[in-house]
């Protein structure tokens, strides 16, 4: 019997239920609906020393971080648009992707990597989406066709008293789709 596809969800920010965690949540949610299992690593996961390639011993958050990523058979990023790019928390946790040079899997290579960006307008939302994209390629990874783009002024996820927005959800589901029929066509028998 095969295993069940892993799929690591990574980003968020310091702040409790924010709306890239929430992303994140949504699109792994749906990962686990079509029988995957998954992994959140966010928040105070990613609350790590900054990245140091000169410094070989890792913290128990640091090493379960790659040690997650290296299990990985699909990726999904969610991270704020600060100013245009990705948030330094995200930005510190893919850098221990370093950590993965000399694997036999290189990076995240092999590996399909969604993105999902949550901004305050257009112009945060394609340059932190482009960015991250072009971080993925660097690390030898496969950005899906759909990037997420999530506006935040329009309370995509709704609150107490008022229930997400149809398409902030489905852009979620859309990024976890893209992520598992990737990983499931690169899988090895």
């Amino acid at each position: 019997m095969t295993q069940p596809l892993l799929i690591v969800g990574l980003g968020g920010t310091l702040r409790d239920g924010s709306s890239s965690e929430q992303a994140l949540k949504i699109a792994l949610a749906h990962a686990a609906s079509m029988g995957c299992n998954t992994q959140l690593l966010a928040g105070p996961d990613l609350l790590l020393s900054h990245y140091d390639p000169g410094r070989p011993e890792r913290s128990p958050a640091e090493a379960a971080l790659v040690d997650a990523l290296r299990r990985a058979d699909g990726v999904i990023l969610a991270s704020p648009g600060y100013h245009g790019g990705i948030s330094g928390l995200v930005k510190n946790a893919i850098d221990y992707i370093e950590d993965m040079r000399s694997d036999e899997q290189v990076y995240l290579s092999g590996r399909a990597v969604g993105c999902i960006v949550c901004a305050h307008g257009a112009q945060a939302m394609g340059t932190t989406l482009s960015s991250m994209r072009d971080i993925i390629h660097s690390l030898r990874g496969w950005p899906t066709p759909y990037g997420a783009a999530i506006n935040v002024m329009q309370k995509p996820f709704g609150g107490p008293d008022t229930p997400a927005l149809p398409e902030a959800v489905q852009a979620c589901q859309t990024v976890a789709e893209e992520v598992v029929q990737f990983a499931k066509a690169w899988r090895k028998p």
